[in-house]
């Protein structure tokens, strides 16, 4: 009996080892759910290490050196922003020491990491498959040697310039000089008639001779762009004007090492190293149709350097099993250019300036599949909010009320995530929680940085933060960009992962009623007489639909619909109802009554047969002095058409849906109600360059403009901006949501509860809780 009781003391443990333990399963389980790695209980040569990834802020080498002291490491797997590693020793002994340093924690920049070990049976090298480049894009890695490239960077003097030689400027994340040819921020493209006197600087003659005789190139440049980035700077994703320069863009890295990102516009992404002294050499559709941007951070995923193989190519992120972080540096670009003299006609005409129609493009249709959202949210959302970010970003800077409420209810020390977070004016509401945002548009990320919060970039589809960790997340107005219900419930989803079980997330989307309860909305009550602010009524544009300027504002037919799109409960008795307040005889009231319960065919018919064209209905509501400019507008408006008529009527607690076909967006006119919950919402823009911003050009220089604020609220004023100034308009795509579908959306999502939803100002709100039930 007595080596029994040995045995039984031999594994008790202390409360600190159970914990370790309990810890180290939960662990194991968040791997398996969210990453599909599967952990075993006996003793392999490999290891996934959790909390060990580059996505913690572990670099490479530092958890080289705790792992290889316990043995031989064969290969370290760090997938590029993941939370862990996975680690092969060349033998089991070694990988059982490894397993023993489950605890062991490690300093990270001004944090401390515990990582937590556990056996897998393999590394499947397979799972990190190579990457291709975009098609035209290659990338020369030491085009010049450290001597060539010390007496480049001499040459460039921030310190003064020549007015006579070259264009200085200071732009908002960066500064740039301009030889050969300026590039203009206001119009985004090249005076080609007013060259610079200077040329382009003798001691880049060698390099570009250099470029010719490599056949990189076939035509000498006459345009310079040197763009100078501090760490923590970037530049949003853009497509370099294709009217301003011919197809071939040469970029030359100088100083420090950064990552670039490519993103075809159906989605698929490509990081591209570029080592400092590399060229890198865009044609084709790299330059002409993939966007390029560089996000702004002061860490870059990297591969490891390999004191074995100085030559290996550096530029390749899909092999994971050599990557690291690598702190940036001041870089210096010198991107080269050809002046186009002619309109370009090249094979991409949706990306190209050259080639867009003069008339106004046809609306895009509802989509139809995961590729057609990806698409439509791209051009409409994605793209415009890189165009328009700054000046947006202006005029976002009041938080609501209600949203404020529940952010104070919060306790201290609480974990808020803000995913959708735009410029940040919810991350400082309550400074007792610890507050993170995130959103989709570098440009905004970088703005939350300088105002000092802690923000960074990612699809709200895919947040890059640990499940079960959130005490609250907010989304508002963000739900209503994404073009299908599959879309906007996997968002919801999201939120809901992040939460702990009795985390709670506050979620705001636009709303069909923009008027309830008898109040309207302020977007509805706000006075058209403004003048020329962003957020007031066009009239010299009602024909364009062009919006003054909010950001969600402006979507309808002007008061179109305005009785029965804003009042979705007008049944046949509510229009009848109308009818008598307009003093229409009884006879009148029958028919009206009688109508609404007919099909499309027998409106239509009864229509005809009354001679009740637009204009009578138009004569009869304002004879009437009707409440109706509501049924004045459905009178007056061209595109509803009897068959619509017959379909308000027949349904009248829903705005119209998509028939089989799939459905054009309506452009929505400011300050009125909405005649469909799909539709595209103008932002007029008048003066200055794209967005307000600086813009920058070429290579990774043109794009200064910013990009998407994950959207705001919608009743806000924009900053004015002259009436002088040529507009520009943008337009974005929105969901708006009736009664009853955002709580509906939440309750799809399994282990959550709705707290409380509710109405404020033309928004729809729900307070859902995580019940951990999932």
């Amino acid at each position: 009996m007595e080596p029994c009781s040995e045995n039984v003391k031999a594994v008790r443990r202390s409360k600190e080892e159970k914990k370790l333990i309990r810890k180290q399963i939960k662990a194991s389980h968040i791997l398996l759910k969210h990453e599909g790695i599967s952990t075993v209980s006996q003793p392999t040569k490999s290891l996934v290490v959790a909390n060990g990834g580059l996505g913690n802020g572990v670099s490479r080498e530092q958890l080289q050196d705790v792992l290889g002291e316990v043995g031989e490491v064969e290969t370290l797997v760090m997938p590029p922003h993941k939370p862990y590693a996975l680690v092969t020793y060349r033998s089991e002994v070694s990988a059982q020491r490894g397993h023993a340093l489950n605890g062991r924690q490690l300093q990270c920049g001004d944090q401390i990491v515990t990582l937590y070990l556990s056996y897998v049976n393999t590394v499947d090298s397979e799972l990190w498959g190579c990457v291709d480049f975009p098609p035209g894009l290659v990338l020369v890695e030491e085009f010049v040697s450290p001597e060539e490239e010390a007496l480049l960077l001499d040459a460039i003097d921030w310190t003064s310039h020549d007015e006579n030689v070259t264009v200085q400027k200071v732009l908002k994340h960066r500064r740039v000089k301009h030889f050969g040819y300026e590039f203009r921020y206001d119009n985004n493209n090249v005076d080609k008639d007013k060259p610079l006197p200077g040329g382009l600087p003798q001691v880049c003659v060698p390099v570009l001779e250099r470029c010719v005789r490599d056949r990189h190139t076939e035509v000498m440049p006459d345009q310079l762009t040197v763009n100078q980035y501090q760490s923590g700077q970037g530049i949003p994703p853009h497509v370099d004007t294709h009217s301003a320069f011919e197809d071939l863009i040469l970029s030359l890295s100088l100083g420090a090492k950064t990552v670039m990102d490519f993103r075809h516009p159906e989605g698929r992404s490509v990081a591209v190293v570029l080592p400092e002294r590399s060229l890198l050499v865009m044609k084709g559709e790299s330059r002409y149709l993939w966007t390029h941007g560089i996000t702004p951070r002061k860490f870059d995923v990297v591969p490891a350097c390999d004191p074995k193989s100085p030559a290996a190519v550096t530029s390749d992120l899909s092999n994971h099993s050599n990557l690291t972080l690598s702190r940036r540096g001041t870089r210096t670009s010198l991107t080269f250019r050809k002046v186009r003299r002619t309109p370009c006609d090249c094979g991409y005409p949706s990306a190209c300036d050259s080639q867009q129609p003069t008339a106004p493009p046809s609306p895009p249709s509802l989509p139809r599949s995961q590729t057609d959202a990806c698409r439509l949210e791209a051009e409409f959302v994605h793209r415009v909010y890189e165009e328009i970010a700054c000046h947006f970003s202006s005029t976002r800077h009041s938080p609501w009320p209600r949203v404020c409420h529940f952010l104070s209810s919060l306790e201290p020390g609480s974990i808020l995530a803000d995913v959708g977070c735009g410029n940040g004016k919810y991350l400082g509401v309550n400074p007792e929680v610890i507050a993170v945002g995130c959103d989709r548009s570098s440009a905004l990320v970088q703005i939350c940085s300088e105002r000092g919060f802690q923000a960074f970039v990612s699809d709200a589809l895919n947040v890059p933060l640990r499940s079960d960790t959130c005490d609250a997340c907010i989304s508002i107005a963000v739900i209503h960009h994404l073009s299908t219900q599959k879309r906007r419930q996997a968002v919801v989803e999201e939120l809901v992962r992040l939460l702990r079980p009795g985390g709670r997330a506050l979620i705001y989307v636009w709303a069909v009623e923009q008027e309830y309860n008898k109040q309207k909305s302020k977007y509805l009550k706000e006075t058209r007489q403004q003048g020329p602010t962003g957020d007031s009524t066009d009239h010299s544009n009602q024909e364009s639909k062009s919006l003054t300027g909010n950001a969600t504002d402006a979507h309808n037919p002007a008061q179109d619909l305005s009785g029965n799109a804003t009042d979705a409960h007008n049944t046949a008795q509510d229009l009848s109802g109308i009818a008598t307040d307009a003093h229409n005889t009884a006879q009148d009231l029958s028919g009206i009554a009688t109508d609404a319960h007919n099909t499309a065919q027998d409106l239509s018919g009864i229509a005809t047969d009354a001679h009740n064209t637009a204009q009578e209905l138009s004569g009869i509501a304002t004879d009437a002095h009707n409440t109706a400019q509501e049924l004045s507008g459905i009178a007056t408006d061209a595109h509803n058409t009897a068959q619509e008529l017959s379909g308000i009527a027949t349904d009248g607690t829903k705005v119209h849906r998509e028939t089989e076909s799939p459905a054009k967006l309506s452009v929505h006119t400011n300050r009125t109600a909405f005649n469909s919950q799909d539709l595209l919402v103008p932002w007029h823009f008048k003066g200055g360059g794209r967005g307000g911003c600086n813009q920058g050009s070429g290579g990774d220089e043109q794009g200064e403009q910013g990009s998407k604020n994950t959207l705001d609220l919608h009743t806000e004023a924009q900053a004015p901006v002259p009436n002088t100034a040529p507009s520009q308009v943008f337009h974005r795509y929105y969901h708006v949501f009736q009664k009853g579908e955002l709580e509906e959306l939440c309750v799809r999502v399994r282990g959550v509860t709705i707290q409380r939803s509710y109405h404020d100002q033309g928004n729809w709100c729900v307070i859902l809780e995580k019940t951990g039930d999932r």
